[in-house]
């Protein structure tokens, strides 16, 4: 363990400590609360081989997510590999708008790894929940994730923006890439060596997806929510307006940023 973080702390590891945890416990099947309340017990040989394995991924600076194959997300644990981004906390706060809301038909555009319509149709059991996402990987690995959680009838899942029929949902959220080109070298390795570019970046001020989606949402819903970078609330709002949804309404992450802009068509909030 002292050697493990030892070694990331000089890889530029920014959680060394809890990263050797998370992946001793990986590697022996044993709880964390274990690996501390006994810092002499002796490893097996097979689990120090494997911690040793993961340990060298890490100091790649491949996320610790992708080593495990897993990613906590609300009350889910949803697997994940390099085909879609790691879910966040901030993203949550979709999540907790549909929860206020209970709206009847939810879609979610962007979904990756299905991490916001999994929590939204495991939270709400009759609301009809669609998920979209323009690559066919991505979709791959939410499908997947529906049917390992039960939840494969509940959600209809569509490559693209928008599915075929799409009209008529009480909310529709969405997480899409909001990363500009300027920023991409100031991110973690984490993020630009092994996530999905194309799930990032936006375009030179990190709007592109934001400017093409939100048109196509206009006659589709009349409350729309984005998840959005540091300092694009003004902007995004403006984008809302410019396609219809002239009330909106910011909301920040637990950091104080403003993280989610919600859009109301012709209905005050």
């Amino acid at each position: 363990m002292r050697a493990a973080v030892d070694a990331m702390k000089a890889a530029g590891v920014e959680t060394p400590r809890l990263d050797a945890e998370l992946l001793l416990a990986e590697a022996t099947g044993w709880q964390r609360a274990r690996l501390v309340a006994n810092p002499e017990e002796e490893i097996p040989p097979a689990a120090t081989r494997r911690f040793a394995e993961m340990v060298r991924r890490r100091l790649r600076r491949e996320p610790v997510a992708y080593i495990l194959g897993r990613q906590g997300f609300c009350h889910l644990e949803l697997a994940v590999d390099p085909r879609v981004l790691i879910p966040r906390p901030e993203t949550e706060l979709l999540v907790e708008l549909a929860l206020e809301l209970r709206p009847r038909s939810v879609l979610d555009v962007g979904t990756g790894s299905g991490a916001v319509a999994l929590a939204i149709a495991a939270e709400l059991p009759d609301c009809a929940v669609s998920a979209t996402d323009t690559s066919a990987p991505a979709l791959a690995v939410a499908r997947d994730n529906a049917e390992r959680l039960g939840l494969a009838a509940r959600i209809e899942f569509h490559q693209g923006t928008l599915p075929p029929s799409a009209e008529g949902f009480d909310l529709v959220v969405a997480n899409l890439p909001y990363v500009a080109e300027g920023d991409w070298r100031e991110l973690q390795r984490e993020v630009t060596e092994w996530e999905p570019r194309e799930a990032l970046l936006a375009g030179p001020d990190g709007l592109d997806s934001v400017r093409a989606a939100v048109p196509a949402l206009t006659g589709v819903t009349d409350t729309l929510a984005l998840e959005i970078g540091e300092g694009q609330a003004a902007a995004v709002t403006e984008i809302l307006a410019a396609a219809g949804f002239a009330a909106s309404e910011p909301r920040p992450d637990l950091a104080g940023i403003a993280r989610i802009v919600i859009g109301r068509n012709g209905i005050a909030l």
